[in-house]
This record gives C-alpha cells, structure tokens and sequence, in this order.
C-alpha cells in the first residue's frame, strides 16, 4: 500500500512553498509522512529552506539544534525570526506550526570561515562496500518499501549491520541513501532532509513493529559546502543508551569519498 501513494519529489514540494504574510506555507502531501505526522528530517529540511528564502547573503550553516514538539502535517507553517547576527555569524530560529499548534523550533548556526592553524578530523567512516555492491536497506526482496512513507522518495542500501526489527544485540545502523530526486540531490536542503532517514538506531533490537518518536535532533556540519558523488551519502546511527523508555544515539554522515560531513545527536522515546 505505501508504494502505492502519489511521490511529491522534494523539489516540487520546496516550489510549492508560497510567502503569506510574514511567514511561508506549504502542504505536506501524506508520501512525506512518518505514521501521522511530518518526517523530521523533512521538518528540518524545510525551516531551513524558509530561513534562507527569508534572508539573504547568509554565511555557511554550521549548527542546527531541532525540538520535535508535537505531531504536525497538512497544511504547514514556517516563521523565521534573526535571534542575532553580526559581522561573521547569524542566528535564525524557525517555528514550523500546524492547525495554530507548534510542531518543531529549529535554531540554526550560520557562520563565515576563517582562518585557522588547527585541522582535525576523527570521524573515520566504517569499511563498507560501495553502494552499488549493497543489498537492500528499506525495500523487501520483491522491492517494495518496507519502512515508513517517506522512505519512498529515497534509494538506499544496507553498508552493514543488521535491519531495523531484527532483534539485533547492537543497536546501530549503517547505510547508504540517495534522494530519487536529482534535483536535490547536490543541494544543502536536501542532504539535511536525507541525514535523518535511518530508522532510531534501537530499532535494530526490536523483535517487531513498535512506536518511536524523535524528541530533539542537534547536528554540525563539518564543511561549508557538502559534496558527494552521484547523490549517495554514507549515514550511520548508533544507540550509545537506551533506558527509562528513551534513546540516545550519536549520528554520522559521510559522503563517496568517505569524508564526514555532517556529525550530530538525536534523542528517541521508544514505546517498546
């Protein structure tokens, strides 16, 4: 049945959003859906699609910090508001609401570079094969999505580890993802909306379907202009806690060349 719903490629959708009043809209067609309400990576992707549409000449995002307040969807609201800016950095918080209700407050860090005697990376991507070499991440053996709606509007391929409700010992995921929509795929928005694609990493230790909901997601950038080849990114989440009913995991982005890009953490409530 999910395959059967109309795909609104992200591209479309970002067209769509319209300027009314001091804010913009949009309606969020049901494909861009995780059970009930917005994915959240779709959430984060279009605040800052309205951030950048509202203000002009900003600087290279660097920081986002996410609150997944309650459920949102239909039709959307974006609010963007300048918390502080100066002469290198800018603050923009974006409130996105639905039916009068706020559904998410995203802050982003926009911030110039500048020169620096220091470089170091540590964020050493996992030893995988190349996607081409991979099996199937959100598809059954017949094709068909077996994850969320969403999950419609991306490729994806199992690097290593096990898949989500397959009563796993260790609660992590790694796979590579790749919009259907080549028209995002070498844009900033749409990695964002690509970063948050991989199922809570404790559902790799589920024996069965289950609800989960993410409470707050905070992720970095690690360059100013993220690039991959041919639209794949490397994504893995790991569960470092689970207890008391939420997890904490820590989440990597790496792009074909193995390079990190983007590092961040999410925090999950699972009803399991």
């Amino acid at each position: 049945m999910k395959d059967a719903i109309k795909r609104t490629p992200l591209s479309e959708l970002l067209s769509s959003m319209a300027p009314v009043g001091d804010g913009f809209e949009v309606t969020i067609p049901d494909s861009w859906l995780q059970g009930r309400a917005v994915y959240g990576g779709l959430s984060t992707a279009l605040c800052l699609h309205a951030a950048m549409s509202a203000y002009d000449d900003l600087p290279p995002l660097r920081s986002t910090q996410v609150s997944f307040i309650g459920p949102a969807g239909g039709n959307v609201r974006f609010q963007s508001s300048v918390l502080r800016r100066g002469k290198s950095t800018a603050f923009i918080n974006v409130d996105m609401t639905s039916d009068g209700q706020r559904g998410a407050r995203v802050v982003f860090c926009f911030g110039a570079s500048r020169e620096s005697r220091l470089q170091h990376r540590q964020s050493i991507a996992p030893q995988v094969a190349d996607p081409g070499e991979c099996g199937r991440f959100f598809e059954d053996a017949e094709g068909h999505n077996s994850g969320p709606n969403f999950a419609n509007h991306f490729n994806s391929r199992r690097a290593a580890g096990p898949l989500p409700m397959s009563s796993a010992d260790t609660p992590g995921f790694n796979a590579w993802m790749q919009h259907r929509d080549p028209h995002v795929q070498p844009t900033l928005v749409g990695l964002i909306a690509l970063a948050d694609t991989l199922p809570p990493a404790a559902m790799a230790c589920f024996d069965g379907r289950a609800p989960v909901s993410s409470m707050t997601w905070m992720f970095d950038l690690l360059t100013p202009a993220p690039a991959t080849t041919d639209g794949w990114w490397l994504c893995r989440s790991q569960a470092e806690s689970i207890a008391d009913g939420y997890a904490s995991q820590a989440m990597t982005v790496w792009n074909v060349d193995r390079e990190p890009v983007l590092i961040g953490r999410q925090n999950v409530a699972v009803f399991y």
